[in-house]
């Protein structure tokens, strides 16, 4: 059996093309010979850094992002629908809080993601299926109670996402994104007879999967793999 490949996957729950990309890979995971490791990263760093600039600046650019979003939505079986104002929920609120507590979270676990999974997947949940805010203690505090921490262990978090050691995390992380490249999220880096292989965006699986020598069979592979 051929050794495994070590995947990166940066995002941001503030993207909805993080959300794509995140639940794909999460569902590949088990599918392809690889070892994913979820890496919460900031978005707001990621544009400031690379000199990308908002999709909001470009009219026609966001008008067709909003409605191929719904599209993506039902062609990946994910419940995504835009907020009633995107662009203050992406850019001018922004995610810089939530990512610090999503990076509390994975240094808190440590040895796993399946708590960085839940709680990401739940901050997803507000901003892009229920057009909640992901800003506040409390919004936080009700992501991960529904992702099945404690009250006590939330305190905790939202204590150790304020400290400089999550700051620099998180910036940590932020900054290796941009040193592979990164000028948006979801990025995806495959790591493949010691090179690192970059990918953008979440149109990119076909691709990817030939690059790491696996197989693309669409947004549902247990279902596809059944039928075949």
């Amino acid at each position: 059996m051929s050794s495994r490949k070590v995947v990166d996957l940066f995002y941001d729950v503030v993207s909805p093309y993080s959300w794509l990309g995140f639940e794909v890979m999460c569902r590949y995971r088990t599918v392809w010979n690889i070892d994913l490791n979820l890496r919460p990263a900031f978005l707001g760093g990621i544009m400031q850094g690379s000199g990308n600039k908002p999709p909001g600046l470009v009219p026609n650019k966001f008008l067709y992002m909003t409605q191929d979003l719904d599209r993506l939505g039902q062609y990946f079986d994910i419940p995504l629908r835009a907020p009633a104002n995107p662009f203050e929920a992406m850019f001018e609120k922004g995610s810089l809080s939530a990512m610090r507590f999503v990076a509390a979270v994975q240094e808190r676990e440590k040895g796993g993601d399946k708590q960085v999974e839940k709680v990401s997947r739940e901050l997803w949940r507000r901003i892009w299926c229920e057009d909640k805010d992901i800003t506040k203690p409390a919004s936080l505090s009700e992501a991960a109670m529904a992702a099945g921490l404690l009250a006590s262990e939330v305190e905790e978090l939202l204590k150790l996402s304020t400290t400089k050691q999550i700051k620099d995390k998180l910036k940590s992380t932020t900054q290796e994104a941009l040193d592979h490249g990164a000028f948006g999220f979801p990025l995806v880096v495959c790591h493949v007879k010691g090179k690192a292989e970059m990918f953008f965006g979440s149109d990119r699986f076909e691709l990817m999967a030939h690059c790491i020598g696996e197989k693309w069979v669409g947004p549902q592979p247990r279902e596809m793999t059944a039928k075949l």
